[in-house]
């Protein structure tokens, strides 16, 4: 073969390949990987997530993320990930793997009583790719696993199992789209879908639909109600089946939104109705919703109650409805029937023990009550039953003789009440039970008032639900564990008994279906909510809290200034606020109450950042007592300490711990005393009390200086004091500045006590600087100073520079930078002392906020000393906060007035 035919054939294979790269660029890879057409259509639900760090905040958040980590699934995930970690050399991969991809997870019956999960997980660079092909073979050199590669139909597929129990996952990837399953069989289902392609996607029915890109958004999940019997069937005894498919017969798939917030899990999106004949939703269609009017005889012991809010229930009735065994009960159970309407009920009461069947009763809204009494007489007359009746304070029970009832008037649905039949009226509701015994107990509960409608938890509960609804299922977890623990097949009781306590996390939940308007043509969607909800604080103990234009309004005035809280993958911080009834609340950066707890009284001082045991937290102080709680509202072991009798607390300084040694908290005990203890409740000598001849400026400064404790405490006439840990004073102190004090002192940390540098300023003007070897190192007039005017230095909020703020008798209140140029000068109408806070952002970034406690405003000045917006603000609090939000170019003031909590944007 000659050169130049060598070289054309190589230019031409060459070519050829540009060519396929460039096609495969533009033409295949430059299509996104559709994730739901991948998904096989026999899944039951399928969970959408993308914003990961955001997601896991959110679960902590709700107090949800300990719970899901005491499950023995993701136990073994979060082992694995600790192992791929040790094994890549990494920390928290998994998580950072995640990021903000979209992630599907879909959840397949695989089999008799099994089912499993498969999972798709964008890979977008080519070190993501490398990544997962290094933990692959780091777990193939790994005596614990075993690592094999197959193909297909084309597809190399890699198993990865643990040798012995044959645990592991199968994945393959197509077009850098990660598809991994513990179960091999859904991974080849997966690629069975790429070979017919044109198949209707799961998702197909809302594929305009996105709720991944709405706000506060954190995971979107799709329900295959067709599905969803057999996958009950896995966990439920089969006596169960008929009802669950009565239930879904309402719709066939629906897309909800997740939302975790505070105190509770909220699921908002549509249904897309059922379009089978004999649906439910077919025998319902055009029957307007009604509203759930029975709380007030609905007892506080129910664990279960599916309502149907129909304009006539007589329409759930079927052509296997039981018919009448003769025509004289005919005829009176149609008279029955004609009285029914707006709603009907099937309510389970809590049971005593899993053992005993659960009390369970039909409710129903009748029309008019006396025309139903009569009707019951005639059903009873023709039923040869005695007229003899049970008595339960004002109510009667009667005997009917008859089975079945509910379902002779309501269809299918009811069906199972197979004794001799009972009935009971109390007002509108009649209810009907297979004997005297549900009633009597559900009898003396309403006639004790222990209803729904007299409970401040159940109609919070209700008014967070929707008004109008055509079907409702209503589940308390606390009255309902027994119930559930009798209806799960024998094997899968275990599995419940382990995970009580996330199953009881929420104790109220509420499904729902509310029929759009009008419910024909495409439109015709029910608009579906599911809410978990945990009983607040503020409910149960300072009411609800409300959602108002520019804040949020508690039922009690707040009497401590906010707080604020930065958390990890949040734009905005999180907030900690007291009311009046002594309760602290935290809001989460969605302004959702994540956690409230009572104190012993009112906050004194600042709440402070402490990391106890390797977790952050917050240490607070009140008069008696000393708090301590974790990120998620948890108090700490041996917290709260309780102080002595003698003591009321009047400030709170915290040092971290060093090493395995707790951390120290010193407490001002007022007129001059200290005290000291650690975070385990010991009394530290030499502290039990500190005594000093006069009253400090202001709360002590607590410093670690080359591993050593130094307690700096400034007294108001004008000597300072240097302690270290048991008692003792350093050399060199106590210090004179040559004046009195009524400030505290600007720390400038350094590695030595002679680096380490104090500067106060006295009353007398003077701006005096010291180091803790008890060396004064400069002093310098900073203002002129009058009868009665008193100095305060003000640091920033990152303690790293400083203001001096100068007060006259005549209310003239002057501010100096620390240089000694005035800032700006202003004038009050009141004389008392004005709090004043000083903001650092960075050049251009710089706020004085001046607080008039008098007729309760706030005013904002620049670096300039010009007022922001030239109006102050409203504030009923001591102190307001400042954060800079960066994208808006604005300042975001979070202040308190009076029951209200705002966050203003201010330019």
């Amino acid at each position: 073969m000659s050169n130049k035919l060598l070289v054309f054939l190589a230019g031409l294979l060459l070519l050829s390949a540009l060519g396929s790269y460039v096609y495969y660029r533009r033409a295949v890879a430059s299509v996104p990987v559709d994730a739901w057409a991948l998904v096989p259509d026999d899944a039951v639900l399928v969970l959408a997530s993308r914003d990961h760090p955001t997601l896991v905040r959110h679960l902590k958040e709700t107090q949800l993320w300990d719970n899901l980590a005491a499950l023995p699934y993701f136990q073994q995930v979060q082992e694995n990930g600790r192992l791929l970690d040790s094994l890549t050399n990494s920390r928290n991969n998994l998580l950072r793997f995640l990021g903000r991809k979209t992630v599907l997870a879909s959840v397949h019956i695989t089999g008799p009583g099994s089912f499993d999960v498969l999972y798709q997980v964008p890979l977008n660079t080519v070190r993501e790719f490398r990544q997962v092909r290094a933990a692959a073979e780091a777990l193939g050199r790994h005596p614990r696993f075993q690592v094999n590669s197959r193909t297909y139909h084309g597809h190399v597929l890699t198993d990865v199992r643990e040798r012995g129990t044959g645990n592991g996952v199968t994945y393959f990837n197509y077009r850098n789209h990660l598809i991994l399953s513990s179960g091999a069989g859904l991974v080849e289902k997966v690629i069975a879908r790429l070979e017919h392609t044109g198949q209707p996607s799961v998702a197909a029915d809302f594929r305009n639909t996105d709720f991944l890109q709405l706000r506060d958004v954190d995971a979107t999940l799709l329900i295959n109600y067709r599905q969803l019997p057999p996958f009950l069937d896995l966990f439920f005894r089969p006596e169960l089946r008929p009802s669950a498919q009565v239930l879904t017969g309402l719709g066939r798939n629906g897309l909800l939104e997740l939302q975790l917030a505070g105190n509770k899990v909220l699921l908002n999106g549509f249904t897309n109705p059922e379009t089978s004949r004999d649906a439910l939703h077919q025998r319902l269609l055009r029957e307007p919703a009604q509203r759930l009017g029975m709380a007030e005889v609905l007892s506080l012991r129910t664990a279960i109650l599916l309502h149907l809010g129909v304009a006539r229930p007589t329409a759930l009735r079927t052509t296997r409805t039981l018919p009448a065994p003769d025509t004289a009960t005919a005829t009176a159970l149609d008279s029955v029937a004609r009285q029914l309407t707006d709603e009907a009920a099937l309510c389970y009461l809590a049971a005593p023990s899993a053992r005993q069947a659960p009390a369970r009763l039909v409710l129903v809204r009748c029309a008019n009550p006396a025309q139903v009494a009569l009707a019951l007489g005639q059903l009873r007359r023709a039923r040869g039953t005695s007229p003899a009746f049970e008595r339960v304070g004002s109510y009667q029970i009667h005997s009917l003789g008859l089975p079945e009832v509910p379902a002779r008037l309501l269809g299918p649905l009811f069906a199972g009440f197979t004794g001799a039949g009972a009935v009971a009226q109390a007002g509108n509701y009649v209810a009907f039970a297979d004997d005297a015994t549900a009633l009597r107990g559900w009898l003396q509960d309403v006639a004790a008032g222990h209803v729904w409608a007299r409970s401040p938890t159940q109609v919070a509960f209700l008014e967070e639900t929707q008004p109008l609804a055509r079907f409702s299922i209503f589940l308390d977890t606390q009255n309902s564990w027994n119930v559930l623990l009798r209806s799960l097949r024998e094997e899968r009781r275990a599995g419940l008994l382990r995970n009580e306590t996330l199953f009881k996390r929420f104790p109220q939940l509420a499904f729902q279906l509310v029929p759009a308007a009008p419910e024909e043509g495409a439109a015709g969607q029910y608009f579906t909510q599911l809410l978990l909800r945990r009983p607040a604080a503020t409910v149960t103990q300072t009411g609800s809290l409300t959602q108002e234009r520019g804040g949020l309004r508690f039922l009690r005035r707040l009497i401590s200034p906010p707080t604020l809280v930065s958390v990890a993958n949040a734009r905005t911080p999180g907030v900690l606020v007291q009311d009046s009834a002594r309760v602290l609340h935290y809001l989460t950066p969605e302004s959702v109450v994540a956690w409230s707890d009572t104190l012993s009284g009112p906050l004194v001082g600042p709440i402070r950042r402490l990391a106890l045991g390797g977790a952050p937290g917050f240490v607070l102080a009140t008069p008696g007592k000393l708090y301590f709680y974790d990120a998620q509202g948890k108090p700490a072991p041996h917290f709260p300490l309780n102080l002595p009798d003698s003591v009321q607390a009047t400030s709170l300084t915290v040092a971290p711990g060093a090493g395995t040694q707790p951390a120290r908290l010193l407490v001002g005990g007022g007129g001059g005393n200290f005290f000291l203890f650690d975070t385990n409740g010991n009394a530290l000598p030499g502290w039990q009390p500190k005594r000093l001849d006069f009253a400090p400026a202001a709360p002590p400064h607590y410093l670690t200086v080359g591993g050593s404790d130094v307690i700096v405490v400034l007294l108001e006439n004008g000597y300072i004091f240097a302690f270290d840990r048991s008692g003792g004073t350093y050399p060199g102190f106590p210090i004179s500045v040559g004046g009195r004090l009524h400030t505290a002192a600007f720390v400038e940390p350094g590695p030595t006590l002679r680096r380490t540098r104090l500067t106060v300023v006295t009353q007398r003007g003077e701006r005096v600087q010291f180091n803790l070897s008890g060396n004064i190192l400069s002093r310098g007039r900073l203002s002129t100073w009058s009868q009665g005017a008193t100095f305060r230095i003000i640091p920033d909020q990152l303690q790293r520079g400083w203001v001096v703020a100068r007060q006259e008798a005549n209310g003239l209140l002057t501010v100096f930078d620390a240089a000694g140029r005035r800032l700006l000068e202003r004038r009050f109408l009141t004389s008392d002392e004005k709090p004043v806070q000083f903001f650092d952002y960075g050049p251009g970034r710089r706020i004085v906020a001046l607080t008039d406690l008098g007729p309760q405003q706030v005013f904002l000045y620049d670096a300039k000393g010009e007022q922001l917006t030239g109006q102050p603000f409203p504030s009923t609090a001591a102190a307001v906060e400042l954060t800079y939000d960066v994208a808006a170019s604005a300042w975001q003031l979070y202040h308190v007035q009076g029951r209200q909590l705002r966050r203003t944007a201010v330019k």
